[in-house]
């Protein structure tokens, strides 16, 4: 199916928001808190001529989506760039094309496309940083087949999604790798 088409059944962000049940605090604050400084405001300011449309493959359970959605959200409307959303589970054709590392159905995937549909930048779903700590959270987890294993898996996500939902420094490192992968475009 083209890009556009997929572009047409998305939710818009309020749509998305007003459909969450499980990350919607934690996504609407980082929303409300997060502050672009001025270099990135004006970088982003300046792709409004672009004419680009973002797709997004998420879901939200997705601690990573209640990091990285609303940051690239505010980074689109500084931008001018039209949103939609696209659950993940509900959209894998879409989804199997954008395989992390070829093989991960990883979220959220951002897919921004010109007037006609064509793919003009895809990034996702983690900045460097973010990715860093949580390959740091994993490494102090038991073995698996430890009998607190669980328990410990669940602490650890737990503990991740306060860090990248309460922590500015994780909300500017994905504002940081989006204006890498658009400076590249």
């Amino acid at each position: 199916m083209p890009l556009n088409q997929w572009f047409s059944k998305g939710m818009t962000f309020t749509e998305y928001v007003n459909y969450m049940q499980v990350n919607r605090p934690e996504l609407e604050g980082v929303y409300k808190e997060l502050e672009l400084n001025h270099e990135d405001v004006q970088y982003f300011s300046g792709l409004k001529n672009k004419n680009l449309r973002m797709m997004t493959l998420t879901a939200d359970w997705c601690g990573d989506a209640a990091l990285c959605v609303p940051v690239v959200q505010r980074i689109a409307e500084i931008a001018l760039i039209k949103t939609r959303f696209l659950i993940r589970d509900e959209h894998l054709e879409l989804m199997d094309q954008y395989l992390t590392n070829g093989t991960s159905r990883s979220i959220p995937i951002f897919i921004f496309i010109d007037e006609r549909g064509e793919e003009k930048a895809v990034w996702g779903p983690r900045s460097p940083e973010v990715q860093q700590l949580v390959s740091d959270k994993k490494a102090e987890l038991p073995l698996q087949d430890a009998p607190d294993f669980l328990d410990k898996q669940k602490a650890m996500f737990a503990s991740f999604k306060k860090a990248v939902t309460t922590e500015p420094k994780y909300w500017q490192s994905v504002v940081r790798d989006v204006r890498k992968r658009f400076e590249a475009y």
